[in-house]
């Protein structure tokens, strides 16, 4: 029976399109306000007690900031006068706002971390079971995908102008989402782009969006990946006065896919924001970040996806994987040996690897975790890219 569709398979299958989108949000989502209270706390451990062990979850609502979890350390945290400082900065500093660091609550609920866990991670092991991937592409300069590196610098863009005073009328709160046309797998142009701001009470729509259009997204996006046909989403609702906590409950560890790989690689689910480097959720993703980057920087893939995984108070992975996409220089299995004999994969060697005993974390609360250019962000280095490229050469000649 014939549909009536002309051409032949291996047509349809070089002109493969799709359209991918990601978001991001800013330092004023109170998502990530919530993450930025509980990695600054971690920092305040760190700073003193590099060994500490810290598990700090934050919930922000109108009225009151809510910080608990576990933590075990020789040091003093001011834990309300921390969580003070961090909203003022982010810039809910005004209670016309609906949230003010000056004069909201600020609950401290924190305990200290069960011993049970603490017998394996004490010996070495993993401080929970998990799974972790990490992800790296040759699309942007950061070798990382496209969408989410344009959605990260909008809302950073946004931030900053907000900072400078540039645009009087913007607020903390704000998203950012950006939708990239695949061509092959390529990215070829953005189809639409959304910005959703919080503003003062006295702007017009108009005025905002002209404003918006011109300061942050002309300044970001690319000239040459927008046409005619690119759609444009400014404040699509009109009005974003309320926003923050007051207007929505924030929690920590409820953007993982903003803090990661904006969905294009996957996400084993575990959070990042206050939790020390023993807990692989956030150590392994680190090590995995950075394994797939040197792969890519090292020219054995354009394109690829690792997995560690592993089982409390066990300190090595009991899994490597690695998918290329079919971009791979040698196969995937000859890398994932390439791997662990270039890597040291267990806890003890991910930290002193990365040197993640250090009050660097905070930083990493907003704008995503990785594709980052900060020296602090030990992850985003290429350092091992050369070994692996020589390493897949002698494989190559031997096969």
């Amino acid at each position: 029976m014939s549909l009536g569709i002309k051409g032949t398979n291996h047509k349809m299958a070089e002109n493969l399109r799709h359209i991918f989108t990601s978001e991001s949000v800013t330092e004023g989502h109170p998502d990530k306000m919530a993450d930025q209270v509980s990695d600054a706390v971690l920092d305040a451990v760190l700073k003193d007690d590099p060994t500490g062990r810290v598990a700090c979850e934050v919930l922000v609502t109108t009225g009151i900031c809510v910080v608990a979890g576990e933590i075990t350390t020789t040091t003093y945290v001011d834990v309300p006068k921390l969580a003070r400082e961090v909203i003022n900065e982010i810039g809910f500093n005004n209670a016309a706002y609906g949230f003010d660091g000056k004069t909201c609550a600020v609950s401290n609920m924190i305990q200290s971390q069960s011993p049970d866990i603490a017998m394996g991670v004490d010996t070495g092991g993993a401080g929970d079971q998990g799974l972790m991937f990490g992800y790296a592409c040759d699309e942007t300069p950061e070798l990382m995908p496209l969408p989410i590196m344009m959605a990260h610098k909008l809302v950073r863009q946004l931030s900053d102008i907000r900072r400078a005073g540039k645009l009087g009328f913007l607020r903390p709160d704000g998203k950012s989402q950006v939708s990239v046309e695949y061509v092959d797998n390529k990215p070829v142009r953005i189809d639409a782009v959304v910005i959703s701001t919080q503003h003062d009470d006295d702007v017009t729509t108009e005025t905002l969006r002209a404003e918006v259009k011109k300061h942050i997204i002309d300044a970001i996006i690319p000239s040459n990946m927008v046409d005619s046909g690119t759609k444009y989403h400014i404040n699509p609702t009109g009005r974003f006065v309320i926003g923050g906590p007051h207007g929505d409950t924030g929690l920590t560890g409820r953007k993982i896919i903003v803090d990661t790989y904006g969905g294009m690689g996957r996400h084993g689910g575990g959070a990042f924001s206050g939790k020390d480097p023993t807990k692989v959720d956030r150590s392994a993703c680190y090590m995995a970040r950075y394994i797939a980057k040197n792969i890519v920087s090292g020219g054995l893939a354009t394109r690829v996806d690792v997995q560690l995984a592993y089982a409390i108070g066990v300190a090595d992975p009991v899994s490597v994987m690695v998918n290329t996409f079919g971009t791979g220089t040698v196969p995937d299995a000859r890398i994932v040996e390439l791997i662990r004999s270039t890597f040291v994969l267990t806890p003890k060697g991910m930290i002193e690897s990365l040197k993640l005993r250090r009050p660097i974390y905070r930083q990493t609360a907003a704008f995503g975790h990785f594709g980052r250019t900060e020296k602090t962000f030990t992850w985003e280095a290429t350092d091992k890219a050369e070994a692996l490229r020589q390493d897949a050469q002698v494989a190559i000649a031997a096969h």
